[in-house]
């Protein structure tokens, strides 16, 4: 795929080039709780507005049902963009009305405007070829070139992620450059030892990857709520923990497969449980105890893995050369439960490897809980795509941008 630098090197001066960003960012009460993604994209906005060009950038944020919603509206990102860049940026209140076409009209070389949410256009999300064909076409008309740099839609077949790349001449942005490259370190030139670590709530949502993973890392360590799962298939109560019953058979496969294969998938030893879910709002101190994994009683709920899992995790991650890590061990925005996760983030952070979080609730996690971000790797900003790449699918957006 062509790429930014390429871009650049033709010339851009007064040309209209559409970015295609992800602003997709966390929003509580009206106001952004982490901008990581609109940091993200700042190189590829500002060394294009740098080169002379009209600027355009487009996003959605959430899932409006394709229709304008406020709560869903860009405009607190486009204005956090402009904070981040030290200068105007425009802000459209549609994306392809009149509001949008007098925003683009208006720049001039070296100014940014930003688009409604593209989300508010059914089109954006159709699964009807000609109706997402005829929002790519309207959207075409707002831009001479396309950069692509929203790696956490590019595993959406959406109308400003696929379809319009192929309305105009298109190049990678810096980000998704950077995601690429990160990827073929944990596909193609993997340095060893090679340990995963997978968690979040929903077992259902890893099988892709485990069963891809099975192959080629040499440890998966296991945690979140999808840990249930992998502990109830090895015939132990989990009490009213977070269960995928009907995944149960495909656990006890994937832990046959990796004591075939000499895969060391690694699960706890010890967990957190309370008698229920914590309120997260109110921060309140729960009644967490400490159990061995084998035996939680009934009644009680997983939350974290415990204080003995925490180590022997470390202890696995310690001689990593490349690690890839999605997903947090527990209820990490809850004080009690995220110790589990602080102390997978805290053994990256020390590891002498190849460090890479995943996006999601994982890149959520090291910020919320203090870490800096220049201690790791590389923090994706696409959990799901990150996830499909490796599982080895094939990304519409990545696909899009080649020539």
């Amino acid at each position: 795929m062509k790429t930014i630098d390429e871009l650049l090197a033709e010339g851009v001066d007064g040309k209209r080039v559409f970015v295609r960003a992800d602003l997709n960012v966390p929003m509580a009460d009206g106001l952004i709780t982490d901008d990581g993604r609109i940091r993200a994209v700042l190189p590829t906005v500002k060394a294009l507005a740098d080169a002379g060009a009209k600027v355009v950038v487009a996003s959605h944020l959430g899932r409006p049902k394709g229709a304008p919603d406020p709560k869903f509206s860009l405009l607190q990102a486009a204005e956090r963009l402009g904070e981040l860049l030290d200068a105007p940026v425009a802000f459209a209140q549609d994306t392809v009305g009149p509001a949008a076409h007098d925003a683009v009209n208006g720049l001039q070389p070296g100014q940014v405007a930003v688009i409604e949410n593209l989300r508010f256009n059914a089109g954006e999300t159709s699964k009807d070829d000609t109706e997402r064909g005829e929002f790519a076409d309207r959207l075409a008309a707002l831009a001479d070139v396309y950069v692509g740099d929203g790696f956490g839609a590019v595993h959406r077949k959406h109308a400003s992620v696929y379809d319009l790349p192929a309305r105009l001449p298109h190049y990678a942005g810096y980000l998704i450059a950077t995601e690429v490259g990160v990827l073929r370190k944990l596909t193609e030139d993997v340095q060893r030892p090679y340990v995963v670590v997978l968690g979040g709530a929903k077992v259902s949502d890893k099988l892709a990857v485990i069963d891809q993973l099975l192959g080629k890392a040499d440890r998966i360590l296991i945690g979140g709520g999808m840990v249930y799962t992998f502990l109830k298939a090895k015939g132990y109560e989990v009490g009213s923990s977070l269960l995928q019953e009907d995944q149960l058979a495909a656990v006890s496969e994937y832990i046959e497969r990796a004591e075939k294969t000499g895969v060391e998938l690694v699960l706890p030893v010890d967990t957190l449980v309370a008698p229920e879910f914590p309120d997260l709002s109110a921060k309140t101190p729960g009644n967490p105890a400490t159990v061995p994994a084998d035996a939680m009683p009934a009644g009680q709920m997983g939350l974290d893995i415990g204080p003995e899992t925490a180590k022997l995790y470390a202890s696995k991650l310690a001689d990593a050369a490349t690690v890839f890590w999605n997903g947090p061990m527990g209820v990490f925005e809850h004080p009690d439960y995220a110790a589990g996760t602080r102390a997978v983030a805290q053994a990256l952070v020390e590891s002498k490897g190849f460090t890479v979080v995943g996006g999601g609730d994982s890149a959520a996690a090291v910020r919320i809980l203090g870490f800096d971000e220049n201690a790791f790797g590389h923090i994706s900003t696409g959990g799901g795509a990150s996830l499909e790449y490796l599982e080895g699918k094939t990304l519409p957006g990545l696909a899009a941008l080649e020539d």
